[in-house]
């Protein structure tokens, strides 16, 4: 009986820790995207825009937002894939993020 009771508690702590740990990883990937995002409007559209602003702005409210996390992500997938301006047409998920 204790060492069922330890196993499952064991279990437990493995899925609690993962948990946490994937919340850590959605963080990272978003502070990721939103650097992408930001350095390539400045890369493509504004040579003087404040990127250290605008990933600041981008992950605060990434944190806790899924819906903006999704444009976020969508912003990024579509920017890797397009040019400067083939974005301007093809990414609309990224006016969310920059101006």
């Amino acid at each position: 009986m204790k060492k069922t009771s330890f196993v499952l508690t064991a279990a437990l702590a493995g899925v609690l820790s993962f948990m946490v740990g994937a919340s850590g990883c959605d963080e990272l990937e978003a502070s990721f995207d939103c650097d992408t995002v930001c350095e390539r409007y400045r890369d493509c559209f504004n040579s003087a825009y404040d990127v250290g602003s605008c990933q600041s702005r981008c992950e605060a409210q990434a944190d806790n937002n899924d819906p903006y996390q999704n444009a976020v992500d969508a912003c990024e997938n579509c920017i890797g894939v397009n040019s400067c301006l083939s974005t301007t047409f093809n990414c609309p998920a990224c006016n969310a993020i920059v101006p």
